[in-house]
């Protein structure tokens, strides 16, 4: 098999720490804490539910590395520790209420005058938030394969063994799953077709009305992101329409949770491995 150059730069790390040496620990949870951050957040929506699963999935990948044995990619199984620990995880209220008709319900409800270019964060706010939600639209399965398949692009080999089921049931949801997502978006997403109703600009204001965007609190915009994204978005409305959608979700690569709790989270990891609390 050949070896990712990712996996090449985090085997050293891996073989290091399971012979006992801590300070790798460190540098080993910064590097995959990203990869599955962007599993996370994109499956559940909530940063701060997120933050809390991140946890949950770094300590059980620390705690098993006994377990690896490099006969896969380590990202591979990586995801696949991720990806068993959301399928365990009790549903949240949203994943039990949204529905691809009832999203659209909602998008038409409450459409304001367009804000000003100088309310960029906001904008990205409402973006980011919306793209995420949408994705709670698909069924868990579903969701995943378009996750890992579609926005994180793992080949079909890949994705099925992280998903433990056959490379043609990983391509049938996969398939399924992006034909709902791309459909959605034709048929209403402003961002994708200039001419849909709906726009990032005109849901600002009542987004705001429903407290799912606070203006002193923004938890998905950055400065940067919204600098890059009206760029951004001429390249991807260049690209095939089919292509779109998962361009758009590719783009959102600023979701980062806290470095500070990053920091104290990670040293917290390298005492279990020092007091030999390693399977």
């Amino acid at each position: 098999m050949v070896k990712s150059q990712q996996q090449d730069e985090l085997l050293p790390l891996v073989l290091e720490i399971q012979q006992g040496v801590r300070a790798s620990a460190d540098v080993l949870v910064m590097k995959i804490r990203p990869l599955i951050y962007a599993v996370v957040l994109r499956f559940l929506w909530s940063p701060q539910d997120s933050e809390d699963v991140v946890q949950e999935i770094l300590i059980k990948v620390i705690t098993r590395l006994s377990q690896f044995s490099g006969k896969s990619l380590f990202s591979t199984w990586v995801y696949a520790i991720a990806s068993n620990h959301l399928l365990d995880l009790k549903r949240r209220p949203m994943e039990e209420s949204i529905s691809f008709d009832e999203f659209a319900d909602d998008l038409s409800q409450g459409l304001e005058i367009q804000q000003s270019p100088e309310d960029s964060l906001l904008l990205e706010e409402v973006k980011i938030g919306c793209t995420l939600a949408m994705l709670q639209c698909l069924d868990r399965d579903q969701r995943l394969s378009y996750i890992l398949g579609e926005i994180l692009e793992l080949d079909h080999q890949q994705a099925s063994a992280v998903l433990t089921v056959s490379a043609g049931t990983f391509r049938k949801r996969l398939s399924r799953a992006r034909a709902m997502i791309n459909e959605f978006m034709l048929g209403h997403c402003g961002l994708i077709i200039p001419e849909n109703y709906c726009r990032c600009s005109k849901r600002v204001t009542m987004a705001q009305k429903l407290g799912r965007i606070d203006t002193e609190n923004l938890i998905f915009s950055s400065q940067q992101a919204t600098k890059q994204f009206p760029e951004v978005l001429i390249k991807i409305r260049k690209l095939e329409e089919h292509r779109r959608a998962a361009a758009l979700y590719q783009s959102q690569d600023n979701m980062n949770d806290n470095s500070k709790t990053n920091q104290q989270f990670t040293h917290w990891l390298s005492d279990l491995i020092a007091t030999g609390r390693m399977q």
